[in-house]
């Protein structure tokens, strides 16, 4: 009796385990359905809830009635409630389905809102960046001709013959040096002007590449869906398309297995019976069959 109490124990175990696992399942499924019906039914919301609420419990009670009783029910009765389960599995699908999807728009409605923010950052940055690559231009080109001017002052110089004593007197030119000093001095007041346009214009672009970088590295929504971004980028779908596979992999698997272990629930109690390999024939008790007088 030993091994039978322990081989009851263990399977008073399991029972519990079954019981808990499939109803759990059996609500979530029920719960996401309800909700994603309601939601795309939304003008009768709270009809459409209670509706969905009673057909997901009479699902799941046919689909262990017909189990258990397959080979005594009529054949077109058989027919009919074998395609009602069939065709409410196909709602609660479309149920999960829908709030899914659902789930998965509002995540991404944020994300498109992040993503034009941004754009419209770096939209300011572009306009700042060329600005800055044209003040870059022009001062490299006024370095240019601070350069020919300082070589110019240098190579300023005239010579002439004097008429007493005959040498020749190198000197230069004052009015060409005017000239020249005058344009130097503006070239590098314009120089200035521009490196300290240039240094704010820097500034500006790094506080845009920091807001850049914060605004993605706090968005908690691109986090959440940051592995389905990647999955999006190495098979060169769109998210959408991602998405809408790991959907219907949940929906497939999800309602399905929720009637599939109510069937087994139930053909798990309804059959308790214990192998006989189990039962050892020592702990039986013996009767006396033959007594012999001493």
């Amino acid at each position: 009796m030993a091994i039978v109490n322990n081989f009851i124990s263990k399977r008073t175990w399991f029972g519990a385990l079954m019981i808990i696992s499939t109803l759990s399942l059996a609500l979530s499924a029920a719960y996401y359905s309800v909700f994603g019906l309601s939601s795309l039914f939304a003008g009768a919301k709270s009809e459409v809830m209670i509706m969905a609420t009673s057909l997901e419990f009479s699902k799941l009670v046919v689909a262990s009635y017909l189990h258990t009783n397959w080979k005594r029910i009529a054949g077109l009765m058989k027919v009919y409630l074998t395609m009602g389960v069939l065709i409410l599995m196909l709602i609660t699908s479309a149920g999960i389905y829908g709030f899914l999807t659902s789930a998965y728009q509002t995540t991404a409605d944020q994300l498109t809102i992040i993503d034009k923010q941004v754009s419209v950052v770096n939209l300011k940055k572009d306009r700042f960046q060329e600005s800055l690559d044209e003040y870059k231009v022009e001062k490299a080109q006024l370095n240019l001709s601070i350069s020919e001017t300082t070589k110019g002052l240098s190579n300023n110089v005239i010579q002439y013959k004097d008429k007493e004593t005959g040498e020749i007197i190198t000197t230069t030119s004052s009015s060409t040096r005017r000239v020249l000093q005058s344009q130097l001095v503006e070239d590098k007041a314009q120089r200035t002007m521009l490196s300290t346009k240039i240094e704010v214009l820097n500034d500006s672009v790094t506080k845009l590449d920091l807001k850049i970088l914060d605004m993605e590295s706090n968005n908690e929504t691109a986090a959440e869906i940051g592995p389905l971004r990647y999955l999006s980028k190495i098979t060169g779908k769109t998210m959408d398309v991602i998405v809408n596979w790991f959907t219907l992999l949940i929906v497939f698997v999800f309602d399905p297995l929720a009637v599939a272990m109510v069937i087994s629930l139930s053909s798990y109690f309804s059959k308790p019976n214990i192998p006989k390999s189990e039962i050892d024939d020592s702990d039986s008790p013996k009767h006396v069959t033959d007594i012999k007088p001493t």
